[in-house]
């Protein structure tokens, strides 16, 4: 016996079927639906293609259409759209805050990898911690600072097997080092044929006193006197074009924390400080904006910082809500399994976030 089905129980519309008008959709023979009547799984699909974050954050679709359900007399996507946004964004923000995080290395390029090891252990007082080469990708890695690199910020150095030169560019700033006595360091680094590009004394409008060099490669150094730190190897300078931009798009996609800001109008620039802790105790980030300056050249000597994380996916999709570029989807590097996911800021300054427990891994 055939069973035959009524056909108006098997028919369902389709997205084809339906035209949007002002946020209200109709069917093709002009009959009004309120969004109300839509079927959920075109609603749900609707939504689906318009806001992935809110899976990946815990957050239910189909709460957001009930709450916006009761707000009759409104475009109901576009609600929801908007709720769904500004929920994922507070979930975002939420855990990022929670995110242990630390500043792990900076990474930049060098043309003689002997030559600037003896220069940053003899002069600056650096230890080197280790060394790594990688015949087949053709580039050598050596690492330096003050302090293992499980507790402490250190430098990772790059030479490219062949390459001797690199353009700084004027986009990076400088490093900055913290000693306890900045005219004894002066004279030593003068002593093994270091540049002394500023001598010590007093920084302008301000009693700390600073001197700067420069390495073999031209990387600038800012020596800042302080008592003992934990960090001597304590600041990255970078330039920037919009200076309240990247306040807060360092503050909500990395979760740093707005230490301080400096306006010096007489010489037309501003400085933010952004970081895990506070400066004397902590790595940090110098954002510096000169008045008019919008755009710089980077060259290709400078490469990025790198970040601990807990969760380098959740970490991708706060970078993307909050206006980062991801330049490397999240996941495991061939070959050691450390996860990393890569980004850029609205100015172009890369970072890479890696997975802490994988970073420990990797050190061991």
């Amino acid at each position: 016996m055939v069973r035959i089905i009524p056909m108006a129980s098997s028919i369902r519309p389709s997205l084809s079927s339906f035209r949007f008008s002002g946020g209200v959709p109709s069917t093709r023979f002009g009959v009004s639906l309120s969004p109300f009547h839509l079927p959920r799984r075109l609603l749900f699909s609707h939504l689906g293609s318009t806001v992935p974050q809110l899976q990946f954050f815990g957050l239910k679709a189909s709460k957001l259409l009930r709450a916006e359900g009761s707000r009759v007399g409104m475009p109901l996507v576009g609600n929801v759209v908007q709720a769904s946004t500004a929920a994922a964004e507070e979930t975002a923000l939420e855990w990022v805050k929670k995110d242990k995080r630390r500043m792990l290395h900076v990474v930049y390029r060098v043309g003689d990898l002997d030559r600037t090891i003896k220069f940053y252990t003899e002069c600056l007082g650096m230890k080197l911690l280790r060394k790594r080469d990688i015949p087949e990708e053709r580039y050598t890695n050596a690492f330096l600072g003050y302090g293992p690199e499980d507790s402490h910020f250190v430098i990772e150095l790059t030479y490219n097997y062949g390459i001797d030169k690199y353009d700084i560019g004027t986009a990076f700033g400088h490093f900055g080092i913290a000693v306890e006595d900045v005219a004894k360091t002066v004279e030593l680094i003068k002593a093994k044929g270091g540049k002394v590009t500023r001598e010590p004394g007093p920084v302008k409008g301000g009693s700390t006193v600073i001197a700067f060099i420069e390495d073999p490669d031209g990387y600038k150094f800012e020596l800042l006197e302080r008592g003992p730190t934990p960090e001597p190897l304590c600041q990255v300078m970078l330039r920037v074009g919009d200076l309240g931009r990247s306040i807060n798009f360092y503050e909500k996609a990395f979760g740093m924390e707005l230490l301080r800001t400096r306006d010096n109008p007489e010489y037309k620039y501003t400085i933010a400080m952004m970081g895990y802790g506070p400066e004397d105790k902590n790595a940090v980030l110098e954002l510096t904006y000169n008045y008019g300056v919008t755009d710089y050249d980077k060259g290709n000597a400078y490469a990025q910082i790198a970040i601990g994380t807990d969760d380098v996916y959740k970490t991708a999709e706060a970078v993307k809500l909050f206006g980062g570029k991801i330049t490397r989807e999240p996941g495991p590097l061939p070959g050691i399994n450390t996860k990393i996911t890569a980004c850029l800021d609205p100015d172009g300054w890369k970072t890479v976030f890696v997975d802490n427990i994988d970073f420990l891994k990797e050190l061991e």
